[in-house]
């Protein structure tokens, strides 16, 4: 080890911060050393998002005994300290222009460079080439970022964060960097991360996807309820044992599915169905069953639940127990049974402005309805006892807006709107998108009893190992084709993956990566 590892980037002692009643953070300790990748991990209200925003200066910590960046005091009572003192972010939704091009992207946070009130074009292209260059990005700086892969979007991102250089920045904070990002792409985003912790800078990582901190990063503090629980070396670590710490409990995340029905017919079918991304796809779902939905980015995955729930439009066939559903018709999709959880879950998944309870009753008034009102305390105690089921937040808060729930408790309430509907035919995407392993583990609980009380359930995600866990089969599109149909034996992990990388695209994946 060299002797600058050991030189503190980030020192925090004692950090406390509570809303109300609420103790969001309870005497938090963080050491992270320069060159260090850390992991911060925490179940949904540990207190990490609450962590970062003190550190971002959105919120000022109740007390602390010590908080230095670099040696530096940090002075909460200035919102503009962590630009000073070198602290840089990575945030889940990136904050990216999609028309507007990367080297505009880029500059649009500290200004053009420029001379006599004009552009200097020349040296803004270069510097952000060398920003892109600190994360190993090689693309023209001209690009529109919407023609970007998920992975690159990321990746603008970080240089846009170390646009300069990495001389003054101590501390780069990712929160969620890879919750969107398919799994082809997630190695490319973390040797980015490696790339920059190269250079010197402290790198805190938030994330929920376990696999990817093991072999990367090199230590993990576990928050828990605001508290520290343990911050340890991932290599005296098992699965098992972060799972444990997690949640707080010996923790079994395992599942089993149970068959299909047999001899029934189809609850959903699709035929012919195409869109901008889709070309003729047919497909059935019986009752009972799950299927997963996996691709790349462009492969029509994106495309092919929206479409079929009628947010989007299509062309082609889709029917729900027979009637036939128009384009463009969610209503009628949701009159004949269907439920759809959105992998936008704020821009069309939910309502942020409106309350827990509201978003809660909104797919289904009708049994809440007594002339001439609503009965507020019946939708309260039915969406506190989906709550409850589903382990989020406290089961009693309904009054509060949506908008004010982590990402994970969010999208809960979003699923729980739909599970109460009983729904003929389930389709979600990323079900478990920013969620805990506790909760993700009683989601996934959740989707196999609504299949074993007979729905056709539709799953697509980017994470593989939750299809394969799920899924009676999986489907792999294939530029807007479905290319595969994986089923019994066939289903692994090992083989959705190489059918997945296979349909990219837009990498160059070298043979010998594709996983025998």
């Amino acid at each position: 080890m060299e002797a600058n590892d050991l030189e503190p980037a980030l020192e925090i002692a004692g950090m406390s911060k509570s809303f109300g009643h609420t103790q969001a953070l309870d005497s938090v300790n963080l050491h992270v050393s320069k060159g260090e990748i850390r992991a911060l991990l925490g179940a949904n209200g540990s207190g990490k998002s609450t962590l970062i925003k003190i550190l971002s200066g959105f919120h000022r910590p109740d007390d602390w005994q010590l908080a230095r960046v670099a040696g530096q005091n940090i002075d909460f009572d200035s919102p503009k300290f962590a630009e000073r003192l070198g602290i840089r972010f990575v945030h889940q939704d990136l904050g990216l222009i999609d028309s507007c091009s990367v080297l505009d992207n880029i500059e649009f946070v500290d200004g053009f460079p420029c001379r006599f009130g004009t552009i200097r074009g020349s040296e803004s292209r270069r510097k952000a080439k060398v920003a892109l260059g600190l994360v190993g990005l090689e693309i023209d700086v001209t690009t529109l970022v919407r023609e970007l892969t998920a992975s690159q979007k990321t990746g603008v991102a970080v240089a846009r964060a170390l646009f300069g250089g990495t001389e003054g920045v101590h501390l780069l904070v990712f929160d969620e960097p890879t919750a969107t990002l398919p799994a082809a792409e997630v190695e490319h985003l973390l040797e980015m991360v490696r790339s920059v912790s190269r250079q010197g800078v402290a790198v805190l990582y938030v994330t929920h996807r376990l696999e990817e901190v093991f072999g990367f990063a090199k230590a993990a503090t576990v928050l828990r309820n605001g508290r520290e629980i343990i911050t340890t070396p991932l290599e005296t670590l098992t699965r098992h044992d972060l799972f444990n710490y997690l949640v707080g409990r010996d923790f079994d995340d395992s599942q089993s599915k149970s068959e299909p029905l047999s001899d029934t017919s189809p609850v959903l079918e699709v035929d012919g169905l195409s869109t901008q991304q889709l070309h003729e796809v047919r497909l059935s779902v019986q009752s009972g069953e799950v299927v997963g939905i996996s691709g790349v980015t462009g492969s029509g995955r994106e495309e092919l639940l929206p479409a079929i729930f009628g947010v989007i439009s299509r062309k082609g066939s889709v029917r729900i127990g027979g009637e036939l559903i128009p384009s463009m018709r969610p209503n009628f999709s949701v009159r004949n049974g269907a439920g759809f959880v959105s992998a936008d879950r704020k821009g069309s998944g939910g309502m942020m402005n409106l309350s827990i309870r509201e978003n809660f009753s909104i797919t289904g008034l009708r049994e809440f309805w007594r002339w001439p009102k609503i009965r507020k305390r019946a939708e309260a105690k039915a969406a506190s006892e989906w709550l409850g089921r589903l382990q989020a937040l406290d089961p009693t808060n309904t009054e509060g807006t949506l908008a004010t729930l982590s990402g994970g408790n969010q999208q809960k309430v979003i699923l729980a709107k739909w599970l109460r509907m009983a729904p003929k035919v389930l389709m979600l995407d990323e079900p478990t998108q920013g969620v805990d392993v506790g909760a993700k583990a009683e989601i996934h609980r959740e989707i196999l009893a609504t299949a074993e009380g007979g729905a056709a359930v539709l799953v697509s995600s980017i994470d593989i190992d939750e299809l394969v866990r799920l899924c009676h089969r999986v489907i792999v599109l294939r530029n807007g084709r479905i290319a595969s149909d994986l089923r019994d034996a066939d289903l692994t992990a090992t083989n959705v993956s190489r059918e997945t990388l296979l349909s990219e695209s837009v990498m160059d994946v070298p043979a010998e990566s594709i996983p025998a």
